[in-house]
């Protein structure tokens, strides 16, 4: 029995379960044991020289911003009016076979904006090129799930639930739960918290089920057995994810108020050009790119190229500013000054730690250099005199 049929059998006997307090053990069991046939599912066979060709493209600009949906929900069209990049655009379906990467110029950033092929039901198991596909939106920053305003709500269902087998988790951040383990000393168990959808005889179970007998667990919040298997299996990918709606031009008001209003959605129309500056300003926000303008001392702000920072890729304090711009330039500073709303008071004297925001003006003040002679007084490391004693300057003889 291969990978795919093992799990199929595991899924439907979880479907034929009964939820409850007695069946919670053999239903986290049958949750670990899931999680490790799709990890075996996502590595390459053994013995295979290569893994085929990919659609990876080489990173470029601030951020990454990957195109995911459906065939024929307009992902081309859309890539063509935020970056000017042309791509394929047809009446039939699978109209793009590759991956095409397009450049999104926004408030002095640069976005790369990723146009991949359409999707089906299935494509964590392989179906239709999906695990090359999905590969390239794990190294995204940002994922646009484009969807068919016209079409039925449950296609978003199946590409969230293609993409979490996968171990992509939309909107979520990493479960407070501390997981190391240890060589001897069995297993230990603790939590911060009361727990109510796992106790230490579930964890135990889950734990023999990846053979490990010898671990240090810590709970910091009431988190679910999947968070529990997500911390084990170590390889989750949690990431910001904004549902587009598409082709608004062709369903009713109603539909349309209902989609705007729930969380992480926007509506657009590529047909007519509608509210595509508000789903710019939606991927600025969820991407928390940051904007630094540099000001050189006794001069005014650079305002034509600043410095973009981002929490994802490395961190917006000063520290990671100073790093962006040279490597061994932090041994060098002595204090910085900033203007900008992060600081209390204009400017603000403020060291390595501080946060920078959005459109912060920041200048640098270096260390002097030491002085030439190397000390003061009688802590000098050599003389200023003349060297020869012919040269020294002979004193006026004394007075009678």
């Amino acid at each position: 029995m291969g990978i795919i049929e093992r799990i199929k059998e595991i899924e439907a006997e979880m479907a034929r379960t009964q939820k409850n307090k007695a069946t919670e053990y053999h239903l986290g069991q049958l949750k670990a044991k899931l999680a490790k046939l799709r990890t075996q599912l996502l590595e390459p066979p053994k013995g295979a020289a290569s893994g085929g060709e990919g659609f990876e493209v080489t990173k470029y600009g601030h951020g990454r911003v990957a195109l995911i949906g459906f065939p024929s929900v307009g992902k081309s069209t859309l890539l063509t009016l935020l970056t000017g990049t042309h791509s394929e655009a047809a009446s039939y379906e699978f109209t793009t076979l590759t991956c095409i990467p397009g450049i999104i110029h926004y408030k002095d950033a640069k976005i790369q904006l990723l146009d991949l092929p359409g999707i089906i039901e299935g494509a964590s198991a392989g179906k239709g090129r999906g695990r090359q596909v999905i590969a390239v939106a794990k190294s995204s920053d940002l994922v646009l799930m484009v969807l068919d305003a016209s079409k039925s709500e449950g296609h978003r269902h199946i590409l969230t639930n293609e993409l979490e087998a996968v171990g992509l988790r939309l909107n979520k951040r990493p479960p407070q739960i501390y997981f190391k383990r240890k060589k001897t000393g069995g297993i230990s168990f603790n939590s911060t918290v009361p727990l109510s959808h796992i106790d230490e005889k579930l964890s135990y179970q889950i734990l023999h089920e990846y053979k490990i007998h010898n671990a240090e667990i810590l709970f910091r919040e009431d988190a679910t057995v999947d968070d529990f298997i997500d911390v084990i299996e170590g390889n989750r990918k949690y990431i910001k994810c904004i549902y587009v709606y598409n082709k608004i031009d062709v369903v009713g008001i109603d539909d349309v108020d209902r989609l705007a209003r729930q969380p992480n959605s926007i509506v657009i129309s590529c047909n007519l050009k509608l509210n595509l500056d508000r789903l710019l300003a939606k991927m600025w926000d969820e991407m928390g790119l940051v904007r630094v303008y540099t000001k050189p001392q006794g001069q005014q702000p650079d305002f034509s190229e600043p410095v973009i920072l981002s929490t994802d890729r490395g961190g917006c304090s000063v520290e990671d500013f100073c790093n962006h711009i040279h490597r061994n330039l932090l041994r060098d500073i002595k204090y910085v000054l900033v203007w900008g709303t992060s600081a209390k008071h204009y400017p603000q004297r403020c060291g390595v730690s501080q946060i920078l925001h959005d459109e912060d003006v920041v200048q640098l003040v270096k260390k002097k250099e030491k002085e030439e002679d190397g000390g003061r007084g009688r802590f000098k490391s050599h003389t200023t005199g003349p060297a020869r004693i012919s040269d020294r300057e002979k004193k006026a003889p004394l007075k009678n």
